[in-house]
């Protein structure tokens, strides 16, 4: 039988001593608000501080906690160095064959009328044009069970002041994973990255890339210059490749890979992988990766493949914790609760690494209750689980904060 008063305590001890490490340098007032907002988003699977607030179970009035929280989340200034410690602390779940999804989104507001910076957003979900903002992000798949883990976020509007341009958005993003991540590092984009400047940047700073390319773009091919699309017409597959998509339908590819060149870099060797199955139109990937290995065009693919997984992240942030249903309306506090957001999102995908051998881990997953088992994606099962057990506690992270000794076993409801 699960002990969840020791189970609980040892959890809360975990992401406070995350917290520690994200809040390294800081004073102690930012590195107690920092714990506040992991805690409470993760207790309670939520974006709304009032709903936070309730998870820290203070001894004062709800509205004065909110009202910290919401003053703090408006004034936080030392979202660079939580970034750089949490980059620190996320980096041993990365490794050489890292890959690195690059994708935006959107955040649909349709009915607020007093948010900061709204502008036109096209709605993701329904394809229609809303009020909302945009935000650009990436996340790293982790060394061992390729689980996606946010490492850059930025929320942004096309009506706040200093905006260049969402491809000056998108090259901040690839210019932080160039001081965060080697350039051996596979960086991964979708078709609508497939842009002049995208391939500029990566092709200068030498960084390996895989591009999802559109038809109309034009190539070199054995000195004659030809659409995408047309060129990908005559090959229809020299290998094979079975994969499970993640509805769990099998689909049975087939790979051609030619040896191309753009015509604004007629010096640079580049790929062309035709990848045929999904669709009367095959994927085209454009990638910079080499190897005399006849099979390259395979392993292309399934890294390109693996793309789905920053959507199933997107996904999760905003049914798993009703992101888009925020309502703080400030930008800076909207940046700040994505940020937040990201990093409690970036430690259980660190716990999911461990489902193979933490026992506390484990008791995570069964207290989620899940009726059909695991499945791949395990954040879902993990929040759940933490969730479930932390709703069994009467006090947040406040006794670790302090010098005097805390018995768990008096702050756990008994549900003997």
């Amino acid at each position: 039988m699960v002990n969840y008063s020791t189970l609980g305590h040892n959890l809360k001890r975990g992401i406070f001593n995350f917290c520690s490490k994200l809040s390294d340098g800081l004073k102690r007032p930012s590195k107690k608000f920092i714990t506040d907002m992991v805690y409470g988003i993760i207790a309670s699977k939520s974006s709304y501080l009032t709903e936070m607030a309730r998870k820290l179970n203070e001894k004062i009035a709800l509205d004065k906690t909110v009202e910290r929280l919401s003053r703090n989340l408006m004034n936080f200034e030392d979202a660079e160095t939580l970034t750089e410690n949490y980059m620190n602390t996320v980096k041993a779940h990365f490794d050489e064959s890292t890959v690195l999804l690059v994708d935006d989104s959107d955040i649909a507001k349709p009915y607020s009328q007093k948010l900061e910076g709204l502008c036109r957003v096209k709605d993701g979900s329904t394809g229609e044009f809303a009020d909302g903002y945009w935000f650009a992000g990436v996340s790293a798949l982790t060394a061992n069970h390729k689980q996606p883990i946010p490492v850059y976020s930025r929320v942004y509007s096309s009506t706040e002041e200093g905006y260049a341009g969402n491809n000056t958005e998108t090259l901040k993003s690839l210019k932080f994973m160039s001081k965060h991540f080697p350039k051996t590092n596979i960086r991964a984009f979708d078709r609508g990255y497939d842009g002049s400047y995208i391939f500029d940047y990566l092709i200068r700073s030498e960084e390996n890339f895989i591009v999802r390319s559109v038809g109309k773009r034009h190539c070199i091919y054995k000195g004659e210059t030809v659409a995408v699309s047309a060129l990908a017409s005559k090959f229809k597959g020299k290998y094979k490749l079975k994969h499970k998509t993640r509805e769990g339908r099998e689909v049975n590819c087939k790979i051609s890979i030619l040896p191309i060149f753009l015509p604004k870099y007629p010096d640079v060797p580049l790929s062309l992988v035709i990848c045929r199955g999904f669709g009367k139109e095959p994927l085209m990937l454009l990638t910079n990766l080499s190897n005399d290995d006849q099979r390259l065009g395979v392993t292309i693919s399934k890294v390109y493949l693996m793309r789905w997984r920053i959507e199933e992240y997107y996904r999760f942030k905003k049914q798993g914790f009703g992101f888009e249903k925020f309502l703080v309306r400030s930008l800076d506090s909207i940046r700040n609760l994505d940020m937040f957001l990201s990093v409690a999102i970036g430690y259980i995908g660190m716990l999911s690494e461990k489902v193979d051998y933490s026992i506390e881990v484990m008791h995570v997953i069964h207290a989620s209750k899940r009726l059909y088992g695991l499945a791949r994606f395990t954040f879902y099962a993990i929040s759940d689980g933490l969730t479930e057990i932390f709703s069994k506690s009467y006090v947040g992270l406040l006794p670790f904060f302090r010098k005097t000794n805390y018995d768990p076993q008096l702050s756990i409801i008994d549900c003997s």
